[in-house]
């Protein structure tokens, strides 16, 4: 029997407001209040009776707005998980072969402890943020446990036979399952025409001679979102695939426990599904674009990558040098299990944080040991990869990012104003398109700093 999986990628940046924690008005979101109050309205609610049916991911900011806001959407996601739907990701959509290691490590860390809080299980598998990879990344993830991860086609040698998982063996000596999606299948389920023409769809999935395992991979806001009439599409298809008797509508966890991999594959790395130059479009001008259209440069992209990446390593600085006169323990791992009380209530944070000082009675210690956690947590968030997806520095993403560094400076204390001056030094490098922006630095203190009633929602 052929089994089908669709797998479904839902994520959105943190927007909230690193200050007040409120979200701020997007106005290109109009109608709605914001970007996530209008992508749950035509894709997330409508898409969630569907959810049990599906393989899914949904990125843990997205999940903590919804818990917030959406909590009739929040509950569905949380019950559809009924035969192990649901997969992990990291903590933030970072670019992940971009990051250290050390940082590697945290973000899947937290998005464990984030999904082991939610789902109230261990994850299986584990998605990553543009299924960007490299060996380090998959050996991050076997180390912490993690069975398989799911793939584009394009990002190993090689595919295995029947759609089956190969083995990844890291040079760490640890070994990880990889499943490829369908490339072409995907792409028009994404792009269309499938996602408009259930009967096609169908016909495509149960093809004869096909592979033993068809999978899809796709962004959630595919249905609904980017085509309105995809979340009925998407319902249509799944119920005739569970009326017929020569398919099993499946996930890959359960795939994966009745065939293990019998072979190996050898990864292109580093590599992601949504740029053909490896993980180019997230540090340089290699091309890649959403409007191809119009005649727009990226050469603010790699300037902005390397302002971060010195910022961070800076913030990492502080953060490593206090922190060890603060905590009881090395810093680093005080920091990894900080993931386990993001969203927690303000006394369970205050008492995981005072269980880890070598003075748990000093309260201006407790209070400083809560910015530098919160200082990493900004330094990791400001490598949210939407930041570098886009066209133009000048977009709505590339603030966020920016609004999470301006928080980590302010946290870093005496060396803040050192640290801005370098930032602004450094973002005096990447040029927009947009002449009244004219770079990075004016969109940082235009944009940032000098924005009006900062965070306060209207």
């Amino acid at each position: 029997m052929r089994s089908i999986v669709i797998h479904g990628h839902f994520y959105q940046p943190p927007r909230e407001d690193p200050w007040l924690g409120t979200l701020p008005r997007e106005a290109s979101a109009a109608p709605y209040h914001d970007w996530n109050e209008r992508i749950e309205r035509e894709s997330y609610a409508p898409v969630a009776a569907s959810l049990a049916s599906l393989s899914f991911d949904f990125g843990p900011t997205l999940l903590a707005w919804m818990e917030r806001y959406a909590a009739e959407t929040y509950a569905a996601v949380l019950a559809a998980d009924r035969i192990g739907n649901a997969v992990a990701m990291p903590y933030h959509h970072t670019i992940l072969p971009l990051s250290p290691r050390r940082d590697k490590e945290t973000e899947v860390r937290w998005g464990i402890a984030d999904f082991r809080r939610r789902f109230g299980r261990e994850p299986e598998g584990m998605w990553l943020p543009e299924t960007a990879v490299d060996d380090e990344t998959l050996d991050v993830l076997a180390a912490e446990g993690i069975r398989f991860t799911i793939l584009a086609p394009h990002q190993v040698e090689r595919m295995p036979a029947g759609g089956r998982p190969g083995w990844h063996r890291t040079t760490g000596g640890r070994r990880i399952a990889l499943f490829l999606y369908d490339g072409a299948l995907s792409h028009d389920v994404a792009f269309g025409p499938l996602v408009r023409d259930p009967a096609a769809w169908i016909e495509r999935l149960t093809a004869r001679d096909g592979p033993e395992l068809v999978s899809i991979a796709t962004d959630g806001e595919t249905f609904g979102h980017h085509h309105r009439e995809g979340a009925v599409t998407l319902a249509r298809v799944l119920d005739a695939l569970r009326q017929r008797s020569d398919v099993r509508v499946d996930t890959f966890g359960a795939f994966l426990a009745r065939h293990p991999p019998q072979e190996d594959v050898r990864l292109v790395a580093p590599s992601a599904w949504s740029c053909p130059h490896g993980v180019e479009r997230w540090r340089s001008d290699c091309g890649c674009r959403v409007h191809g259209d119009r005649a727009t440069h990226q050469r603010w992209r790699a300037p902005l990558r390397n302002a971060l990446d010195w910022l961070a390593a800076e913030l990492h600085g502080v953060f490593e040098r206090e922190g060890g006169t603060l905590f009881s323990a090395d810093p680093w791992t005080v920091r990894d299990v900080y993931g386990a009380v993001l969203g927690a209530p303000d006394d369970n944070v205050t008492a995981f944080i005072g269980e880890r000082l070598r003075h748990p009675d000093d309260r201006s210690a407790l209070a400083r040991a809560r910015e530098l956690l919160e200082l990493e947590r900004h330094a990791l968030r400001m490598f949210t990869s939407c930041g570098w997806f886009f066209d133009d520095i000048a977009g709505l993403e590339s603030l966020i990012v920016l609004r999470s560094a301006a928080r980590a400076i302010e946290l870093a204390g005496t060396d803040a104003a050192r640290l801005e001056a370098g930032l602004l030094e450094r973002l005096a490098l990447a040029p927009s398109n947009d002449p009244a922006v004219a770079t990075g630095r004016e969109l940082y203190l235009q944009g940032v700093k000098a924005a009006p009633a900062r965070g306060v929602p209207i």
